[in-house]
């Protein structure tokens, strides 16, 4: 009789376990890594990452990190309990063993969210993800969407070759994710179009509420080689003020290096002369805000050089080295009116494919109502309630604008913008170079850097500078 009811309850326990399958945790977490920040370093980084700190924490399965085109990251880890992601989530910030990696993340970029999923990690050989969060709208029945959902798997994506696995999860928040595992991006690519136009497709799709979905495909980062990219060479440059390394000089062209610093002898050899009067403490740099835009890579610069300094500095590259550079150096002032600094403020990249419409914003504001002096369409251009200054004598919002012209024209200053040289921009930011006048009517350099927002400016830094008598000049090469 015993051994009778000893089976049953094992055949009982079976039934369960195969009606009720375990469930895992799948942790999202989406972000960038700082402008300033090395790609490679980066990848090395988030190995280290895993190897001595994610693997070694209890409950921990598999986790994958991956990068997108547009520079965004994805790290996916999965645990075996909530529990036992919460824990290592916790210890994560206070080991030693990931500060150098939490210090090249942007932290105001990123955004993590954990789901309940009943599939455990198998696709051991992907090299491509597809990752997509959503909510569904408000009237559609969960059980007949998780039903579509699993059907959409099954008939629509994992028939198409190179297909490896597709987990489906829900949070707490009732916010769902999918995550598609590809052998690589070719078959993925190949994929995607005929997904979209499937009628289950489009069913599927059609139950989400539209504007909460967010989509993103990703290269993992073990099939992924890191090149140094041309910012991470201006970086390297400039950080080697600091280190005194002197590998990054290899990325100057020794024989085509044109300086437009007019304090600076032209070539190499004017960058050396100044490295060779470099008081003894050496000169630092400390960049706060990167970014590249085609050969051009344009950086804001914390100095200290020959005293403290705010600075802008444009590199032209050329074949993968540099061939010219701009600068505009300003010496450090105290907090504008508003209390900002020549240097604190957003440095969040984001809308790449915003880049040119940004830029264009950005032109015809200097253009129009610098240069042409059409005021009345400043509001136009300038977003009045989240304007935020960081000139030293300006403070926030349009009325401050305002207020520093009135305080100007008092003075019997002039600032007058009398042509624009370049607009460079990657994203949200954007940087014009331009001369005219200033104060007394002194010839001026103006280096003005914008964030941008819904096609309006909502952040500006500058460095103004005068630009030095042709007789003081150690280049032939102009400001420009």
């Amino acid at each position: 009789m015993k051994i009778k009811q000893v089976i049953l309850g094992l055949i009982t326990l079976l039934f369960i376990s195969c009606s009720e399958p375990s469930s895992y945790v799948l942790e999202v977490t989406t972000f960038r890594i700082k402008t300033t920040a090395n790609a490679s370093t980066f990848h090395m980084l988030d190995s280290e990452v895993e190897s001595k700190f994610t693997s070694q924490q209890p409950g921990f399965i598999k986790r994958q990190s991956a990068v997108n085109e547009q520079g965004e990251y994805v790290v996916l880890v999965y645990w075996n309990s909530l529990e036992e992601a919460d824990a290592s989530m916790n210890k994560f910030m206070g080991d030693e063993s990931v500060a150098n990696y939490a210090s090249t993340i942007d932290g105001a970029s990123m955004e993590m969210a954990r789901y309940k999923v009943r599939k455990k990690f198998e696709a051991e050989t992907s090299s491509f993800i597809e990752v997509m969060s959503f909510k569904t709208k408000d009237e559609i029945d969960s059980k007949t969407f998780t039903k579509l959902n699993k059907q959409v798997g099954k008939e629509v994506t994992a028939p198409k070759e190179g297909f490896e696995e597709r987990i489906i999860g829900m949070n707490e928040k009732g916010r769902q994710v999918v995550a598609i595992y590809w052998d690589n991006k070719v078959n993925s690519d190949a994929a995607l179009e005929p997904f979209m136009e499937h009628e289950l497709s489009q069913k599927f799709m059609g139950m989400m509420d539209q504007s909460s979905i967010q989509f993103g495909r990703y290269q993992i980062l073990n099939s992924v080689q890191a090149e140094l990219s041309n910012k991470d060479k201006v970086v390297a440059l400039l950080n080697s003020f600091n280190t005194g390394d002197q590998t990054p000089i290899s990325y100057i062209n020794p024989n085509k290096y044109i300086q437009h610093n007019l304090s600076v002898g032209d070539g190499l050899e004017g960058f050396g002369a100044v490295m060779q009067h470099a008081p003894p403490q050496g000169f630092k740099a400390n960049v706060i805000r990167a970014f590249q835009d085609g050969d051009y890579v344009f950086t804001h610069t914390e100095y200290d050089f020959f005293g403290p300094k705010a600075g802008f500095d444009v590199f032209q590259f050329d074949d993968g080295l540099i061939v010219e550079h701009w600068d505009n150096l300003l010496e450090v002032q105290k907090p504008n009116p508003s209390g900002h600094t020549q240097f604190d403020g957003a440095t969040t990249l984001t809308d790449l494919d915003k880049t040119e419409a940004n830029k264009k914003i950005a032109r015809d504001f200097i253009e129009k109502v610098l240069l042409k002096g059409e005021m009345d369409k400043v509001a136009s251009y300038i977003n009045h309630d989240k304007y935020i200054q960081h000139n030293p004598a300006v403070a926030d919002g349009l009325d401050g604008f305002g207020e520093a012209m009135q305080y100007f024209a008092e003075q019997g200053w002039t600032m007058e913008y009398k042509k624009l040289h370049k607009v460079l921009g990657q994203g949200n930011f954007v940087l014009a170079m331009s001369e005219g006048t200033f104060g007394k009517g002194e010839p001026t350099a103006f280096y003005d850097l914008f964030r941008l927002e819904n096609g309006q400016i909502i952040e500006h830094w500058d460095v103004i500078a005068p630009i030095p008598p042709k007789s003081d000049w150690k280049n032939e090469n102009g400001k420009f």
